[in-house]
């Protein structure tokens, strides 16, 4: 049953007030008033609820003990995981974006992106071809004006340049409607995996990028968007927890499996690990991760 929004707005000093009265304990009266004026008092909501009590009986009452500190750790942990996410999608989208307009334009040309004859007799072909022209439209890159100011035909850039003004989320439908197989593998293979699971992922990551980039909660997020988990190589396979589809683990397990094809050089693992170890309640579990994950090969080699 529907009912009308009563809730007043609140000063900081009264959302204090509700907090200390559910429960949370705050020492530092000012630097609690300083994180809710800078940081907001319900987007740090998400991370003190993991403290309450019972969260279905929507009484918002909190663990004793549960301190207004331990919160901001929490949330300092997600920013740095955010961050540090944010790093390997950038990797992993500049090597996807690359791997593409290099094949498609070796073997079809600089506009051969274009060949309706490279996708199957299907509606998206437009819908992605109309996205993309308005992608471009927008696009101020010098590049981008200096081909609509010099070349007539094709209307459209090459590949190489449309691969880096599409958004990341149209450049995994592009290559995911691609009819031929063997393009799509050769596509895929600089990052190490299968076609099948790298379409999949790509749409995956997007979504995550989506996230990172209205600096949401990832920690222990439940993910709408999940991707195809991989049976190979045995390395990422076994590394993969099929309870925990819908949460950040089996990302990360990917996304460092791919960084060790497209940047060995990289310490993005190492940084990742020692993140890990400062989990502020140490709950790994709410992000996937498996028991014992870090005897996994994959987090080992």
């Amino acid at each position: 049953m529907l009912r009308p929004f009563t809730k007043p707005s609140l000063t900081i000093q009264d959302q204090i007030a509700l907090l200390r009265q559910r429960g949370m304990v705050i020492a530092d009266q000012s630097a609690a008033e300083h994180a809710l004026a800078h940081i907001s008092y319900y987007r740090l909501r998400a991370y003190w609820y993991t403290f309450e009590v019972d969260p279905a009986n929507q009484t918002h009452m909190l663990h004793n003990g549960t301190t207004f500190e331990q919160v901001l750790s929490l949330y300092d942990f997600d920013r740095k995981l955010r961050l540090l996410i944010n790093d390997a999608i950038e990797r992993i989208e500049v090597a996807a974006r690359g791997s593409w307009a290099l094949h498609l334009a070796l073997n079809y040309g600089p506009h051969g992106y274009l060949d309706r004859n490279l996708y199957p007799r299907d509606p998206r072909f437009q819908r992605n071809l109309t996205q993309l022209q308005e992608e471009i439209s927008r696009s101020h890159d010098t590049f981008i004006t200096h081909y609509g100011n010099t070349y007539s035909v094709p209307p459209l850039p090459p590949v190489w340049m449309v691969a880096e003004v599409m958004s990341f989320g149209l450049l995994s439908k592009w290559i995911s409607l691609l009819s031929g197989r063997q393009d799509r593998v050769a596509i895929a293979r600089p990052l190490g995996l299968n076609e099948r699971i790298f379409t999949s992922f790509l749409h995956h990551l997007a979504t995550i990028r989506n996230v990172c980039a209205h600096h949401g909660r990832l920690w222990n997020r439940r993910l709408t968007v999940t991707a195809t988990l991989p049976t190979s190589p045995s390395d990422l396979s076994s590394a993969m927890n099929q309870a925990a589809s819908r949460q950040i683990y089996n990302s990360l397990a990917i996304m460092a499996f791919i960084l060790g094809h497209i940047a060995p050089d990289s310490d993005w693992k190492q940084r990742l690990l020692k993140l890990l170890q400062r989990h502020p309640t140490g709950d790994l579990a709410a992000m996937g991760f498996p028991p014992a994950w870090n005897t996994l090969h994959i987090w080992t080699m």
